[in-house]
């Protein structure tokens, strides 16, 4: 055996484990390859389930939201009388609160005409009792 048939040989040997090698690498690479594709075909089902339930839930989500809006169109009216209360109530309270106002500052008026008639009164039976006792004694 020569130098070039021991090399042929070391060089057959390299490349035999050189085969070796990419057929165990090929052989992880097509399982890895196959769970891939398993796994792909799993989200792709499960995908298609999860838009199927996404699309249920938004037609229930509409009608839902549908029917609510009818309902407040409904109730609505009660908040606008409710709030045309608030507001006749708020101007009767300011009415009120005029009304007083105008009787406090009257008031003052009021009594001092009160007293005057009183003293008139008063002034009206003192000269009437005088009179008539200026007239038994005439």
């Amino acid at each position: 055996m020569g130098i070039g048939e021991v090399a042929a040989l070391i060089a057959a040997i390299a490349f035999l484990v050189l085969v070796v090698f990419l057929c165990f690498f090929l052989i992880r690479l097509s399982k890895t390859v196959k769970d891939v594709s398993e796994s792909v075909n799993s989200l792709t089902n499960d995908a298609n389930h999860i838009s199927k339930e996404c699309e249920q839930i938004m037609v229930i989500s509409n009608t839902l939201l549908n029917n609510v809006n009818s309902k407040l169109d409904q109730v609505d009216p009660v908040f606008q009388a409710a709030a045309d209360l608030g507001e006749s109530v708020s101007d009767l309270n300011e009415a009120t609160r005029n009304a007083t106002e105008k009787v406090k500052s009257k008031s003052g008026l009021l009594a001092k005409t009160s007293a005057l008639t009183f003293a008139g009164k008063m002034l009206g039976r003192l000269f009437s009792k005088r009179d008539k006792n200026s007239e038994e004694t005439n």
